[in-house]
């Protein structure tokens, strides 16, 4: 199991905010693909809360395909992702609570079954009470992990992630590092300029690119052989681009559409609002149109943005007029207004992501028959094409039938939305 399992909707005291350096180590001994180690953290996400008090842990086939992002349809793959997790070995080796050495190993899973479009699967007793450890893992998000394209570099992400407070992993032996990647017992592997050239430089530059921390491998040496290797980590300031909701808000502001009209991408104009804030991108613009024609607009305004750019420094201006007052007044008071909107916007998207988690949690609590019986009864209370249709794509995360979903489960759980 990876070291680290977070699921997006894991939620108050499965999050702290700290994590202890070295505190356990548990590694793998299989070579999991990516579609296996999504799969593991998936379904450690659906047991969670019972880990340790229910002895077996069931989740829908179609919901399992759809979180671990593949055909649900495919039953064979499916089979062999739970068989592989069955097949490999999960070791640790950690001091308890009294500073007593430890150590044992378990099956990821101890069993998995698929019968009527259910999944049922245990975890060993010794495994699950690790697992549910807060001590032991940090937490990653669901939605970062399907970002990933290799199965090295979702594992490196997993066993970094966890060491984001302290800043370091600290130094892990090349032997354990191969181990983590899952690289063990592969010759090829045992040179090191293979593992720098094929796991390593390909790993570190998909976690960089595709997660919210940014890490720098250090190397040890002895003689002229790489014994040790650790990564350094900090906090990517682009992860407030998983934050975004895209379809409200960022879109609708004035800069925004600035930018656009600047030939400025979607994402680069949401990164750039999201990471430096309205007012600066709006300086910046100013600055730029004052520079009369420019030879590449992205250009210098990625420049400006990054350097700072400002006009020179000019002699003090004359007072204003009273009606220049007034007008400064007046804008004053507009952006104020635009403000005040943006909070309120603002306030009602978290409200609305608010609403989605805990239809999530009413969602799971559900059996798989009371599951349909809830979607033929909502389906059947939409009025439009339009909108049954972004429910059959969206499920209970429908954003066009959102007031709907939420009036339909207050009326089933009257109290479920209240703070």
């Amino acid at each position: 199991m990876p070291e680290q399992i977070d699921m997006d909707r894991l939620t108050g005291a499965l999050r702290r905010e700290t994590v202890k350096k070295n505190v356990a180590a548990i590694h793998i001994s299989g070579k999991l693909t990516l579609l296996q180690r999504k799969l593991s953290n998936v379904l450690l996400l659906n047991a969670y809360d019972a880990l340790t008090s229910a002895a077996t842990h069931t989740i829908d086939a179609r919901t399992l395909a759809m979180m671990v992002g593949y055909n649900s349809n495919d039953l064979a793959t499916l089979r062999a992702s739970l068989r592989a997790l069955a097949e490999t070995l999960a070791e640790w080796d950690m001091l308890d609570e009294q500073g007593r050495q430890e150590w044992g190993v378990s099956s990821l899973l101890s069993f998995a079954r698929l019968k009527d479009g259910i999944c049922e699967y245990a975890y060993s007793p010794a495994l699950a009470q690790k697992l549910h450890d807060p001590k032991i893992y940090a937490l990653i998000n669901v939605h970062i992990q399907r970002n990933f394209s290799s199965g090295h570099g979702l594992a490196l992400y997993e066993n970094c992630y966890r060491f984001v407070r302290t800043g370091s992993t600290g130094w892990w032996s090349i032997e354990v590092f191969r181990k983590l990647m899952g690289v063990d017992g592969s010759s090829y592997y045992e040179s090191f300029k293979h593992l720098n050239a094929k796991i390593i430089k390909p790993a570190v530059a998909e976690v960089n690119k595709n997660s919210d921390i940014v890490i720098e491998p250090e190397f040890r040496k002895k003689g002229r052989a790489v014994t040790d290797i650790r990564f350094l980590i900090r906090e990517n300031p682009q992860m407030a681009m998983f934050q975004i909701d895209d379809s409200e808000g960022v879109r609708n502001l004035g800069v925004y559409k600035a930018l656009r009209g600047q030939g400025v991408s979607d994402r680069l104009a949401r990164q750039w609002i999201a990471e430096h804030g309205e007012d600066y991108v709006q300086q910046k613009l100013d600055y730029m149109a004052g520079q009369g024609d420019v030879k590449s607009s992205v250009g210098y305004l990625s420049a400006a943005i990054r350097e700072d750019y400002r006009p020179p420094d000019r002699p003090e201006p004359p007072e204003p007029s009273p009606e220049a007052l007034a007008a400064a007044e007046a804008r004053a008071a507009e952006k104020a207004r635009e403000d005040r909107e943006f909070a309120t916007r603002a306030a009602e998207r978290a409200e609305r992501a608010r609403k989605f988690e805990i239809v999530e949690a009413l969602v799971s609590r559900r059996n798989p028959t009371q599951r349909d019986t809830d979607k033929r009864l909502f389906m059947a209370g939409l009025e439009g094409e339009l909108e049954r249709e972004n429910f059959r794509a969206h499920g209970w995360r429908s954003g066009l039938n959102a007031a709907a979903i939420f009036a339909f489960w207050e009326e089933l759980e009257p109290d479920a939305f209240q703070e």
